[in-house]
């Protein structure tokens, strides 16, 4: 049911077909730079929030506005969604290993970023139910026996970052069934590619380590055990895609989908780089560790609801791009 003050005649219609207003938090970080640009592409216009210094200058976007300052700040918050109709809130710290250190910081950022926003768009009078886009993870279910994971699913993050993004879910869930806003979570699997040069700056995931091994900025490749362990991966312009079909699809409350497409191993990858940079790439093989021997998406709801599909999500484009991205070269 709305919650009181929420007419049902401001249910929104879907963005398809209409240019509109739309916030991207993130804006200038992996996943921004292409949700940005295929948001602008269909024509609509983007304001742009980052948490980047007003010193720090920022590449070219096609954006017609932008905000510097937290996420949790009520201020830029207040000033990023004037006039906005739909929110693609990629704003968020991500780094597994990294949130075991920081477990409070993660917490705060991407759970509380998150109800910052909502509370904000909350605040807002509008003619409308805003729509919002959240980039959750599909670190959120763990390591589920049934595989393919569906978004059916029980969550059991195993790690600070799963936990802080199953609770941004659960915020945008709550907010949703109160009729304050229309929402959907994309929980994406691996990301990796690149758009517009623009590539993946997290070093510890296996695509971007292994194309900077084979582009010499690194002397050797660390592997667990002897690199069976599968997982699945999708390029950042078919999520960026997905972003776009979840945001201009017609209303309801809250939907959750997952995002993948491509399973690989790791060792199925260290050959692909090797194949497509035709550099060697130096693998030390450590122990075998405790972790799921295969994490694969199901996307048959995505697929039948938004009639999304990957088109650029084959390893070797996923590593082409990816290497594009760090060795400057065209493809």
């Amino acid at each position: 049911m709305p919650r009181p003050g929420v007419a049902a005649s401001r249910a929104h219609p879907g963005l398809r077909g209409r240019s509109v207003r739309v916030l991207v938090t993130g804006a200038y970080g992996f996943v921004g730079n292409a949700v940005v640009r295929r948001l602008a592409e269909v024509g609509h216009e983007v304001v742009a929030l980052t948490h980047r210094p007003a010193d720090v200058p920022l590449p070219e976007l096609p954006v017609s506005q932008v905000v510097r300052g937290d996420i949790r700040d009520k201020t830029a918050l207040a000033a990023a969604l004037d006039g906005v109709e739909g929110v693609c809130h990629l704003a968020a710290l991500t780094r597994v290993r990294e949130s075991f250190d920081r477990p409070e910081e993660y917490q705060a950022v991407n759970a509380g970023g998150t109800v910052a926003l909502l509370d904000a768009l909350a605040a807002a009078s509008r003619s409308l139910v805003p729509r919002v886009i959240l980039g959750s993870t599909a670190a959120v279910y763990g390591a589920p026996e049934r595989q393919p994971i569906s978004e059916d699913a029980m969550p059991a993050p195993s790690n600070p970052y799963g936990v802080s993004k199953l609770a941004a879910d659960d915020a945008l869930r709550v907010r949703a069934e109160a009729g304050e806003i229309e929402a959907v979570s994309l929980r994406c699997f691996n990301i990796s590619g690149a758009v517009s040069g623009v590539g993946d700056a997290d070093e510890s995931r296996i695509i971007p380590k292994a194309v900077a091994v084979a582009a010499g900025r690194y002397p050797q490749l660390e592997m667990n055990g002897d690199g069976d362990a599968v997982r699945d991966f999708v390029h950042v312009d078919d999520l960026a895609r997905a972003y776009v079909l979840a945001l201009e699809a017609a209303s309801a409350p809250y939907r959750l989908y997952n995002v993948g497409a491509t399973a690989a191993s790791m060792r199925e990858i260290v050959a692909t780089v090797e194949r497509v940079t035709g550099k060697p790439v130096q693998v030390v093989h450590r122990p075998p560790q405790p972790e799921p021997p295969r994490l694969v998406a199901d996307i048959s709801r995505i697929t039948t609801d938004l009639g999304w599909k990957p088109e650029r999500s084959s390893l070797e484009a996923l590593v082409a791009d990816a290497w594009s991205a760090v060795s400057g070269s065209d493809r």
